[in-house]
């Protein structure tokens, strides 16, 4: 039977806000993505309760609270030796939830070619909206060339990519970090790609800690870069971030929250003591999510 496409079915005039990074974590039949000792300590780094709801519980989730939001998992089958989540599921289930959820494909940047055909069928064959990398989980750096193929391809096929970007929790805690390196989530490593494919909208996921003034920079020089605002609640951002947020970025950043490991709810009682300007709150709650994902044509 053929995988099921996904269409957007969302009333972008009656959500509230789109969460731009939410994970999914374990798949209908109860696989999980990560191997237990990362999943574990990621956990235990976020203190989260439920690391691993179901697709269908996330849409509920967020119906209740009137948003929509961008799930994904991560292909890190090379650097983990674990097969990831099948994305045919994930997007079954969204195209199933299709009111609410919005669903990022993901590809093993180190196998080649296969990582090139892989992204061409998630979003021709299943209608993905966009791809999700995680450098260091990964294991590789974006800005070698021998990587260059696969933005050349997520460019011509006009789709937006999300980067994980500064400290990781994943590892956190673990001999070695459980090999995962830092280094890969310089964002940084993203400036050459963002010169050099400058037509690929590029999202760096969360407060670049300890790169932030990096992150603005580039967020600033670039016009194809973005910066969502997942992973951290927003009393712990640091003071560069918000104050330019609140200026020069203030229509190029994006909620997020990371969830589950961070709920909505307490994300957003965070940012409402944020100083920040009543016009710019709609812009990264929503209206910048909306115009980047092309919601509104």
């Amino acid at each position: 039977m053929a995988a099921q496409r996904y269409e957007l079915n969302i009333d972008v005039a009656k959500i509230d806000a789109i969460d731009m990074h939410v994970h999914l974590e374990v798949d209908g039949h109860g696989h999980q993505s990560l191997p237990p000792a990362l999943t574990e300590a990621s956990a235990k780094y976020f203190k989260a309760e439920d690391r691993t709801p179901s697709l269908d519980s996330i849409a509920e989730t967020y119906r209740g609270l009137n948003m929509a939001a961008v799930v994904f998992t991560v292909d890190a089958r090379t650097q983990l030796k674990h097969e990831p989540n099948s994305i045919e599921d994930l997007i079954a289930g969204a195209a199933r939830n299709n009111d609410v959820l919005i669903p990022f494909g993901s590809v093993d940047p180190r196998t080649g070619a296969g990582a090139i055909q892989g992204a061409k069928h998630q979003a021709i064959d299943l209608g993905a909206r966009g791809f999700k990398f995680h450098p260091s989980l990964q294991g590789f750096d974006p800005s070698d060339e021998q990587f260059y193929p696969l933005w050349e391809t997520l460019q011509d096929l006009g789709l937006p990519a999300i980067f994980h970007t500064g400290q990781n929790g994943m590892g956190a805690g673990l001999p070695g970090g459980y090999g995962i390196k830092l280094g890969y989530s310089n964002p940084l490593l993203l400036d050459a790609v963002a010169a050099d494919f400058p037509a690929l909208q590029i999202i760096m996921a969360h407060p670049s800690v300890p790169w932030q003034d990096e992150a603005n920079s580039i967020a600033t020089h670039k016009s194809n870069v973005f910066i969502d605002l997942s992973g951290w609640s927003p009393k712990y951002f640091p003071e560069s971030l918000v104050k330019m947020s609140n200026s020069v970025l203030q229509d190029k950043v994006l909620f997020g929250t990371d969830f589950p490991l961070i709920t909505p709810q307490k994300w957003l009682g965070a940012f409402a003591d944020l100083p920040l300007k009543d016009e710019v709150r709609p812009k990264i709650l929503k209206h910048n999510a909306v115009r980047l994902l092309g919601l509104g044509v």
